[in-house]
């Protein structure tokens, strides 16, 4: 099990915990990892997460380390998720595999299509 720990704030916190809770749909090894970097989680005040940690209202610049694929979207609420504005909410499997890392961690994750590491290249605020 990787041993980053991941910062949060109280509230996205929360979200996540209530989300393992009602969700079953995740793999064991992603409701295993989530459940892992919940105990050990730095939870800080929203304000004081760092600008280079991926939390909610963020836009994130990823590669995939096999395919080398550049992947850029905004990290948002569900309920303001838009595919199409390349919104994705927090709590799909690519934003529940972010969140709390920073520039420069490599992130492994259970996604639809198999198991993928993920390196975060950049990130900022949302414009």
């Amino acid at each position: 099990m990787e041993t980053t720990k991941i910062s949060l704030s109280k509230g996205v916190f929360g979200l996540i915990k209530d989300h393992l809770k009602s969700n079953n749909k995740l793999s064991e090894y992603n409701r295993s990892k989530l459940e892992y970097e919940l105990k050990y989680a730095n939870i800080i005040p929203a304000k004081s997460i760092p600008e280079n940690v991926v939390s909610i209202n963020t836009s994130v610049q990823v590669r995939d380390t096999e395919t080398l694929e550049l992947l850029s979207f905004g990290l948002v609420a569900p309920s303001e998720a838009k595919i199409k504005n390349n919104k994705v909410s927090i709590l799909s499997a690519i934003g529940l595999a972010l969140l709390g890392y920073g520039v420069g961690d490599d992130v492994s994750w259970e996604m639809p299509e198999g198991m993928k590491t993920y390196k975060i290249e950049k990130v900022s605020g949302i414009d």
